[in-house]
Order: structure tokens, then sequence, then C-alpha cells
């Protein structure tokens, strides 16, 4: 059997940084660097889901990007299947881009206006000489018939297209080279909530058909719960909890986490479930400057002077459970987060 077939973890990300420069600060001194992503480790198993999730500026899409190779990576090793994917170059790097796709987040702008869709779909094949010409045709009908799309529909323009359907398209083209990881870039935040549970639906059954692997990004907490199978939150460039799913929505413990949580809508919750609502005050530090001690203390309700002095590990605390928080206690072999969700009932 293939080595890497064996493995159960396709993509593993270790201790990845990137970090921008930005140019002179003044005569003298050192020029300034953004640290976008600042020390991320994470694993995913083949045929899983993992959604980085966390406020806009946490460092999630530059994460994916550089998973990607579409970004500049500063330090760090990430490892695909037994590919060094940091290590790539040239033609190296753009043969293993078949093994790798990405789906954009707005289905208007990442398709070209002026050609059609079915061509649009076979441009992967083109690019990497995949197979014959009608073979490629082919592959394409295909896909068509896998996104939920009418083969008559290859000729049209994107404009002819609902945001939708231009998102099945983008799916059926991220496919087209069978990828074994897909990174799903906030896919539906830009539909219609009607259309949401459509396309996360499809996705979900792509996956379960195909043996696909997402690195799924978002911000929307109700979302993920849909799709993954672990979630990472991160917070200023750095993942402050990881764990599956169902640990992590059963119990958060890192209070950045229990405040996402809490602004969850949720049937029924009304203005109870809105007075209840952990509110975040201040905004995140600086990723020029970032503080000494947990970045999240500034903000964090159940701060204590501590937090602010030292950095804290990513930790486990639990089987699967990591957090980055030095409040959180162990009672009984039993994690205990410092900040509760509050009751709804």
């Amino acid at each position: 059997m293939n080595a890497r077939i064996a493995s159960d973890t396709l993509l593993s990300v270790d201790d990845l940084k990137v970090h921008f420069p930005r140019g002179s600060a003044g005569w003298g001194r050192a020029p300034s660097v953004v640290k976008a992503v600042d020390g991320v480790s994470f694993d995913i198993r083949r045929g899983s889901t993992l959604a980085l999730v966390g406020e806009s500026g946490s460092g999630k899409t530059t994460t994916a990007l550089a998973v990607m190779r579409l970004l500049p990576v500063t330090s760090g090793r990430m490892q695909l299947g037994d590919t060094d994917l940091g290590a790539l170059r040239g033609e190296s790097l753009r043969r293993e881009r078949a093994r790798m796709q990405i789906i954009f987040q707005d289905p208007f702008s990442s398709l070209n206006p002026r050609e059609r869709v079915g061509a649009a779909v076979r441009a992967p094949l083109d690019l990497m000489q995949v197979g014959t010409g009608a073979e490629r045709s082919r592959r394409v009908s295909e896909l068509f018939d896998a996104v939920g799309l009418r083969q008559e529909q290859q000729q049209l323009f994107p404009h002819q297209f609902s945001g939708g359907q231009r998102q099945r398209i983008n799916i059926a083209r991220a496919l087209a080279t069978n990828p074994e990881l897909v990174v799903c870039d906030e896919p539906v935040s830009a539909l219609d909530i009607a259309i949401r549970a459509q396309i996360l639906n499809l996705l979900v059954r792509l996956q379960r058909e195909l043996g696909l692997t997402y690195l799924f990004i978002s911000h929307d907490m109700a979302v993920v719960e849909h799709i993954c199978d672990d979630i990472a939150v991160m917070y200023l460039g750095q993942v402050v909890e990881r764990a599956p799913r169902s640990v992590f929505f059963a119990r958060p413990l890192h209070p950045y986490s229990v405040a996402l949580m809490s602004a969850v809508p949720t049937v029924g919750g009304g203005r109870q479930r809105a007075a209840q609502r952990i509110k975040l005050t201040g905004d995140p530090p600086s990723p020029i400057d970032p503080p000494a001690g947990c970045r999240f203390a500034g903000r964090c309700p159940v701060a204590e002077p501590a937090c602010a002095a030292e950095l804290p590990p990513l930790r486990e605390v639990m089987p699967g459970h990591w957090v980055r928080c030095r409040r959180v206690d162990q009672v009984d072999g039993v994690a205990r987060p410092p900040l509760s969700l509050p009751s709804f009932s």
C-alpha cells in the first residue's frame, strides 16, 4: 500500500508563521512586521473537515492561503501526505497543486466574466495537461452533474447564474483535478441564507462520495457546527483552542471561544439570548506589536494580572482538547472553563 494512503493524516502544519514586513519605520528604526500568523499548528485526518474560526483579522484566511502556497511563509512546516509543501518550487509546486485546490469566498469575483463556465471548469485540466481533449470534456460533464448543474449550462457566462449556482461552478472547478485537500474559504458567507444550506449539503455529499479532506474557513459558528469534524479557534494569529466538534460545542474552554458561542443565534432565543450574550469590549491588539502575555487578556472578562505577563502554551487538558489559557483548571480529571456559556432557559 502507498505510504501516503496508509497514513491517517493528510495535512500537518507545525509552527507556521506568516509575517509581513511593512517597510522602514523611520530613520534608524527597524522596519515593523505584521505577525498575521504566529505559530499555528494542526493536523487534518483524511476524509475529515477541520474548521478554522475566528473574527476578522484572526489570521485564518492567511493560514489557508499559506497552506495553498499562495502567500510566502516565514517559517514552519507544512506536510501534505509525504510531501513537504514548503520545499516545493517551480514545476514541482505546479504539479502538486493538482492535489490541493481552493473554493474562494466570493462567487461573483472568482469567475472570469468573459469566459464560459464550461471553459472555467475545464481550465485546471488544460493547465495541468490532464488526459486527452475528449477526456477533459467528459470530466467537465461529470462535474456539472456532480454539483447539480445542467449540461447545456456549460455554454453560459457567469452573469447568467445566481450566486449559489456560481458557487457550484467554483466547486466543480476545484474538483476538476481530483484533489485530496480542498480549502473552503468562507464558501457560503456571500450567499443568501436560503442558499447556504444547499451549498453546505453539497459539500458534505461530495466529501462523502469522493473522500475529500476540507480545511474550512469561517466566522460563523452555526455553519461550522454543521460541517466540521474538528475545530480550531484562532485569535490574533494563534490557535487558542482546538478540539473535536462534539467536545467543543458541548463545552468550549477558552473565554474567547465561549464569547463566540454566546453570539450564535438559536431558534426561540430572542431578546433573552441577546441580553445574555457575552459582549467583548475593546479591539484586538495590533499584530505589529502583540502583547507579551495572553493576546486575549485585554478583552477577557476573567483575566488576571498574571495573564498579561506571560504567553500561555497551547496545552492538552483533555484527550484531543487543547487550549491556550492558564485559567482552565482540571477538577477530578475534567477540564473546567473559567467562563461559562449563559443559560438561555
